[in-house]
């Protein structure tokens, strides 16, 4: 199990009943880029990995 994955983990137990638009989860993300900069770079990744994770089932 890697570290991250207590996040994960407690993001799940939390949240998992949950249902958020891809709106809210942008606007969250640059929250969380605005309060935390250094991670710029890694949400950034992540944003753009969810963006595409569609695009190679349409090959």
């Amino acid at each position: 199990m890697y570290y991250t994955d207590r996040g994960i983990e407690e993001l799940e137990s939390r949240r998992g009943d949950d249902h958020v638009s891809v709106a809210w989860l942008a606007d969250r993300l640059r929250t969380f880029t605005d309060l935390n900069p250094e991670f710029e770079t890694a949400v950034d990744r992540l944003a753009t990995w969810l963006a595409r994770l569609d695009d190679d089932e349409e090959d």
